[in-house]
C-alpha cells in the first residue's frame, strides 16, 4: 500500500510540475490528439502501470491529458487485434494489416529487420589485412523470402533480444540439409548466461532437401537474447550449404499498440486478420494491401510478387518433350509441351514455336515382372508367377519360387509406386511441375521453374520379404537397390540419393557433383523396414529466378530392388523342399544352411564358412572365412575371437589378443580449416568385435557425455554408425566457444572383417612396407584386414582398413595406437586407412623354448638351479617361469673326482700288467731251466727238434723241479755274457713244432 501511494505521489508531483510549466507557458496552444502519443510506464512490483501522454515535441503545446491507471502488465489482446491506447480497449486490425495479439512475427526479409544483428566469432584479421582469411565478410544475408547463413567455415550468429512480460515461446521455419554445418539455437538472459535447454531444443535436426522444418522453444518472462548460430566445416574444399530461416514468431510480449501492414506481394481482405496471404500468380500488391491487382496481358508475376514483369519471347528453354502412354494400337510418340505456367510469348519477333510431334513408334516392352494386359497397359504378374516383360506370366517350376522385387528399365509411364515433384526454397514457381520426365529407355530430370529447384523422384518400398528358405533371424541382407545413372552439367549441379526409414527422417546416403559418366550404385538394406528412396537433382545451389542451365540433366536408366514385399517376379529361384516328391512345398532352411542342388534339401555349411547375402542355393553359397577367422553358429559372419596362431621356423606362435578386445580410440591432430577452426579426427577401433557384432560407435552432433540430457537423447537426434572401425570429426569445446565438444561426419571404415595374417596383402587390401618403420624384433607383425564395400563418390570400390599389431614388450597390454607419419589423417588417399597398434599383448604366448636354466655352485652339499627368460623377452603370458630347484651335491669338486678316478684306473692297470708280465716271466724262466738242465745231463745241446719244450709242456711236472743251488736267471745271463766275451760264440737254431726261436750259447 505504501509503495502504491508512493508511486501515485510521484506521478502527482510530475503532473503538478507539468501544470506549473503549462501555466508558465500560457501562450502555448492547446494540445491536440496528433500532438502526443500514449505510453505505459514500467511495471512496478505489484504488476501495475500508468498510461501517460508524451508530446511528439517538447514545449510544443499545453494541456496534455492526465496520467491514468493502465491495464495489468500481463494483459494482451487476441490475434488480429491491437490495444487502442486512448480507450485502452482491444480493437480489430483493419484490412491490409495483421496482428499477433501478444506476439510479433518477422516474415519479410528484403533486409535484416531492426533489432536483429549478425555477429561473426572471428573478426580479428591477425594483422594480415586479407579478409579472405578471416570472417569479416561472413554474415547472415536477407534473400527476400528468407534469411541465409554464411557458406564458409566461419561461426556466425544471428542475435535478437526481446523482453517478455509473461512466459511465451519462439518458433521459426528452417531448412538445414548439410551435416557439414553445425546449427544450434540457444537463449541467454540479460546477464549473458545461457538458459538451460535440452539437447533437442538446442541442436536443430536435419531436414530433407527442399523441405522446411519448424522449431519451437518456450521462453521465460524477462529478457531473452536469442541466438541462431552456424559453424561450417570445409574439410574437402566443397562449400557448405547454408541454413535458411523464415517466419520467426515470438509470443509473450506485453501488448501490441498497432497492427503491422501486409508486406508487398501479400494482402489481408478482412479486418481482424492474424496473417496475410500471398497474391496469386499474375497479380501483385504493394505494402498494406487489402487486395491484389491483376497484371496486364503482356506481363506476368509469380505467386507473392510485389510487381509484374514483361513476358519474354519463347525460347528452347521454355518447352520440354514427353513420351505419351501407349495407345490402343501399342504405339507411343514424342510430344513437346510448354513449361507451365507459360510466361513466354509466342507471337513476337525472335520467339520460337513448339516443335512438331514425333512419329508414332512401337511401345517399349513391359518391365520384367509385368505382362501386357492389352495393347496399352502393363500389369504386374499374379502371385506365384513370373515374366520377363515380353511374355505371358508363367508358374514357377517345381522346387522354385518367384524372385520378388522391382526391375524398372523401360520408362513409358511412371511406375505406380513412384512419384515426382519439384520444390524451390524461395518460390513456388515449380510446385505443380513434374521434377522428372519419362523418356523411353530412361527417366530424366525436368526443366523446373528455375535453376536452383530441387527436382525430386521418389520410390516407396513398404518392406522386404526374404525368400522362403532364408532364415529371417540370421539374415544380414534383407534387400538391395541398384540403379544406373549419369549426369551432364555445365554448372555446379548435384544429384542426391537419400533414404527415409520408417518415415522418421531422410538422410543423404551419397551425392555426386558435376558431370558423371554412366555408372551403377548399390545400397544394401541390413534391416527389414519400410523405406523411401529419393533422388533429388539441383542444377545449382545459388539463388536463381531464371533457367540458365536447363540443358544440365540427370538420367536414370534402371532401378532394381530385390526382395520387395509387394514386388513382382521377373524370374524364379530354387528353394528347399520338404521332400523330393513332386508337389512338395518350399520350406525354410535353418540358420547356416544352404540348398543342395542335387537334392533340394537344406544342408549345413562346412566349418569356417559363412553364407553370402545374395543367395543360399548351391555349395558355393558358403563362402570361406579369411585366415585367422571362424564362423559364428549361424554361419552369417566370420570373426576373430581375439586369438591368432602362426608357424614360424618349425615353431607355432600362439597369440592371446583378449586385452585388445575392447574398443580402442585414437585422436590425431589438431588440424585447422582456412578460417582457423580447430578440429580433430577421432577413430574408434573394435579389433575383434563381439562374435561378429560391430561395437565401435561414432556419433554425429553432440558428444558431451558429461551432460545427462545428451545421454538420454533418442537415436533420432544423434545419427551414429556402428562398425569395426569408424571416424568422426571432432570440434573441441574451445574450437569456437561451444559449451560442449561437437562431432560430425561420422563414417564407417570397416563393415566386414576379411581376416588376420602376417602377410602384407589379403583379398586386394595391401599394407605398404614404408607406412611404418620396420620392427627390430624377430616377432612378425599381425595384420587385421577390413573392408567397407559401400562405394562413395571418391571411393568407387569402397574403403578398406588395416590394423597392424606389433609386439612391443615395453608397452602395456592395451598398448598404443598410431597412424602413419606421412599420412597423419590415417589415410593418404581417403579410401585406404592404416593403423599401428603396439602392445605387449601382440607378443606370442611364452613356451618352454623362451627360457633357459642356470646351475649354481655346490654350497653345503646343496646346488640351486635357476630359470631365466631369454633376452630380449618377446613373449607374454603362456607358460610360467619354473621356480628355483635345489639338489644334493658333494663337496669335492668334479675335476678332483675325475683325477682320483683316473689315478685309480691307472694304478689298477699297472698292477694288472705287472702281474701279467710277472707270470709270463716265470713261465719263461721255467722253460729255460728245463732246457739248461737237459743240456748239462747229456753234455751236449739237444737236437733242434727236441731241446725246446712247447708252451705248456711239462707244466704238470713243474712241482718236481727243484731249484737247489741253481743260479737265477739274471745270474745265468751274466754267466753267458761273460763266457761270450772270452770264447767265440756259436749260434744254434732250435726248432720246435710251435715256433722258431734263437738261443745264444
Amino acid at each position: 500500500m505504501e509503495k502504491r501511494t508512493l508511486w501515485t505521489s510521484c506521478y502527482f508531483v510530475r503532473f503538478v510540475t507539468l501544470f506549473i510549466c503549462a501555466r508558465a507557458s500560457g501562450n502555448l496552444p492547446q494540445c491536440k490528439e496528433t500532438d502526443y502519443y500514449f505510453e505505459y510506464t514500467e511495471c512496478d512490483s505489484t504488476g501495475s502501470r500508468w498510461r501517460v501522454a508524451i508530446p511528439h515535441r517538447q514545449e510544443s503545446c499545453s494541456g496534455l491529458p492526465e496520467p491514468v491507471r493502465g491495464t495489468d502488465c500481463t494483459f494482451s489482446c487476441e490475434a488480429g487485434e491491437f490495444l487502442e491506447m486512448s480507450s485502452q480497449q482491444c480493437t480489430s486490425c483493419a484490412a491490409g494489416s495483421y496482428s499477433l495479439g501478444s506476439g510479433v512475427r518477422f516474415d519479410q526479409w528484403d533486409s535484416i529487420p531492426a533489432g536483429f544483428s549478425s555477429l561473426a566469432t572471428y573478426m580479428d584479421s591477425g594483422g594480415s589485412g586479407d579478409d579472405s582469411m578471416t570472417c569479416n565478410n561472413s554474415s547472415w544475408t536477407a534473400q527476400g523470402t528468407h534469411l541465409e547463413s554464411n557458406r564458409d567455415d566461419c561461426t556466425v550468429s544471428l542475435v535478437y533480444a526481446v523482453h517478455l512480460m509473461k512466459q511465451g515461446s519462439v518458433s521459426f521455419d528452417y531448412q538445414y540439409v548439410d551435416s557439414n554445418v553445425f546449427f544450434e539455437f540457444f537463449i541467454q538472459n540479460d546477464q549473458c548466461q545461457e538458459m538451460d535447454q535440452t539437447g533437442s531444443e538446442k541442436w536443430i535436426k536435419l531436414t530433407n532437401n527442399g523441405e522446411w522444418g519448424t522449431h519451437t522453444v518456450n521462453l521465460k518472462s524477462g529478457t531473452n537474447i536469442l541466438y541462431w548460430r552456424t559453424t561450417g566445416m570445409l574439410l574437402g574444399g566443397k562449400p557448405v550449404k547454408p541454413v535458411l530461416l523464415k517466419n520467426i514468431q515470438i509470443e509473450g510480449v506485453a501488448y501490441t499498440s498497432e497492427c503491422f501492414p501486409c508486406r508487398p506481394g501479400t494482402f489481408s481482405k478482412t479486418p481482424g486478420s492474424s496473417s496475410c496471404d500471398l497474391c496469386p500468380r499474375n497479380t501483385y500488391s504493394g505494402k498494406g494491401a487489402s487486395s491484389c491487382t491483376p497484371c496486364s496481358e503482356t506481363q506476368y508475376s509469380q505467386e507473392g510478387w510485389s510487381q509484374c514483369k514483361e513476358r519474354p519471347p519463347c525460347s528452347e528453354k521454355d518447352y520440354f518433350q514427353i513420351h505419351t502412354a501407349c495407345d490402343s494400337d501399342g504405339k507411343t510418340q514424342i510430344l513437346y509441351r510448354w513449361v507451365e505456367p507459360q510466361v513466354c510469348v509466342e507471337n513476337v519477333t525472335g520467339a520460337v514455336t513448339l516443335p512438331p510431334s514425333g512419329e508414332k513408334e512401337e511401345c517399349p516392352p513391359c518391365n520384367p515382372g509385368f505382362y501386357m494386359h492389352n495393347t496399352s497397359t502393363c500389369l504386374p504378374c499374379p502371385q506365384g508367377t513370373y515374366s520377363d516383360g515380353t511374355t505371358e506370366c508363367q508358374r514357377c517350376p517345381g522346387g522354385t519360387e518367384p524372385s520378388l522385387g522391382y526391375e524398372y528399365k523401360w520408362w513409358n509411364i511412371l511406375p505406380r509406386n513412384m512419384k515426382t515433384s519439384c520444390f524451390n526454397v524461395g518460390n513456388s514457381k515449380c510446385d505443380e511441375m513434374n521434377g522428372w520426365e519419362v523418356a523411353g529407355d530412361h527417366i530424366r530430370s525436368g526443366v523446373g521453374g528455375s535453376d536452383n529447384d530441387y527436382l525430386i523422384l521418389n520410390l516407396r518400398v513398404p518392406g522386404f520379404k526374404l525368400p522362403t528358405s532364408v532364415d529371417d533371424a540370421s539374415a544380414t541382407e534383407f534387400g538391395r537397390i541398384t540403379f544406373i545413372f549419369e549426369t551432364s552439367c555445365s554448372a555446379d549441379c548435384e544429384l542426391y540419393f537419400m533414404i527415409d526409414v520408417n518415415r522418421k527422417s531422410t538422410n543423404v546416403v551419397e551425392s555426386w557433383v558435376g558431370s558423371k559418366i554412366r555408372q551403377a550404385y548399390t545400397h544394401i538394406m541390413n534391416k527389414n523396414a519400410s523405406v523411401s528412396y529419393t533422388w533429388a537433382f539441383q542444377r545449382t545451389n545459388k539463388a536463381s529466378d531464371v533457367r540458365q542451365y536447363v540443358n544440365d540433366i540427370a538420367k536414370i536408366y534402371s532401378i532394381m530392388v530385390t526382395n520387395a514385399m509387394d514386388g513382382s517376379a521377373s524370374g524364379c529361384h530354387a528353394c528347399a523342399m520338404m521332400s523330393q516328391q513332386d508337389g512338395s512345398s518350399c520350406v525354410p532352411c535353418p540358420a547356416g544352411h544352404f540348398i543342395n542342388k542335387d537334392t533340394n534339401q537344406c544342408q549345413e555349411c562346412p566349418p569356417k564358412t559363412f553364407l553370402s547375402g545374395h543367395h543360399i542355393y548351391g555349395h558355393e553359397a558358403c563362402q570361406p572365412c579369411g585366415p585367422g577367422s571362424r564362423n559364428n553358429k549361424e554361419h552369417s559372419v566370420c570373426y576373430n575371437d581375439c586369438s591368432f596362431s602362426h608357424m614360424e621356423q618349425n615353431r607355432t606362435l600362439t597369440y592371446d589378443l583378449s586385452a585388445l578386445s575392447t574398443v580402442g580410440s585414437i585422436m590425431n591432430g589438431p588440424s585447422f580449416t582456412s578460417k582457423g577452426t580447430k578440429y580433430y579426427h577421432q577413430f574408434n577401433i573394435s579389433l575383434c568385435g563381439a562374435e561378429g557384432r560391430k561395437v565401435a560407435v561414432c556419433t554425429d552432433n553432440v558428444t558431451d557425455l558429461s551432460s545427462k540430457d545428451l545421454q538420454n537423447e533418442s537415436a533420432d537426434l544423434n545419427n551414429f554408425v556402428e562398425t569395426f572401425v569408424c571416424q568422426s570429426t571432432i570440434i573441441p569445446a574451445d574450437g569456437r566457444g561451444f559449451r560442449s565438444s561437437l562431432s560430425s561426419q561420422s563414417i564407417s571404415l570397416a563393415d566386414t572383417f576379411l581376416g588376420a595374417s602376417v602377410d602384407s596383402s589379403l583379398d586386394g587390401v595391401t599394407v605398404s612396407s614404408d607406412l611404418f618403420s620396420e620392427s627390430s624384433r624377430k616377432v612378425p607383425d599381425i595384420n587385421f584386414f577390413y573392408r567397407s564395400p559401400q562405394p562413395t563418390a571418391s571411393c568407387l570400390n569402397g574403403r578398406s582398413t588395416v590394423v597392424t599389431l606389433r609386439c612391443n614388450p615395453e608397452k602395456s597390454p592395451r598398448g598404443e595406437l598410431t597412424v602413419p607419419s606421412k599420412c597423419p589423417a590415417g589415410t593418404c588417399n581417403g579410401c585406404e586407412f592404416h593403423f599401428l597398434w603396439e602392445s605387449s599383448s601382440a607378443c606370442p604366448l611364452c613356451t618352454e623354448t623362451d627360457y633357459h636354466s642356470i646351475e649354481g655352485a655346490c654350497k653345503g652339499g646343496v646346488q640351486d638351479t635357476l630359470y631365466v627368460w631369454n633376452e630380449p623377452k618377446l613373449c607374454t603370458k603362456g607358460v610360467l617361469l619354473p621356480n628355483k630347484t635345489s639338489a644334493h651335491c658333494e663337496v669335492v669338486s668334479l675335476w678332483v673326482k675325475a683325477g682320483i678316478g683316473g689315478g685309480a684306473f691307472v694304478a689298477v692297470l699297472l698292477v694288472s700288467l705287472t702281474c701279467y708280465f710277472w707270470k709270463k716271466n716265470k713261465r719263461l724262466e721255467y722253460k729255460y731251466s728245463r732246457l739248461v738242465m737237459s743240456a748239462n745231463k747229456d753234455c751236449e745241446l739237444p737236437a733242434a727238434d727236441s731241446c725246446a719244450l712247447a708252451e705248456g709242456e711239462g707244466e704238470d711236472n713243474e712241482d718236481d723241479v727243484v731249484y737247489s743251488n741253481t743260479p737265477s736267471l739274471l745270474g745265468k745271463l751274466k754267466a753267458i755274457a761273460s763266457k761270450a766275451d772270452g770264447d767265440n760264440s756259436e749260434s744254434v737254431q732250435l726248432k720246435s713244432s710251435q715256433s722258431e726261436r734263437w738261443v745264444w750259447g
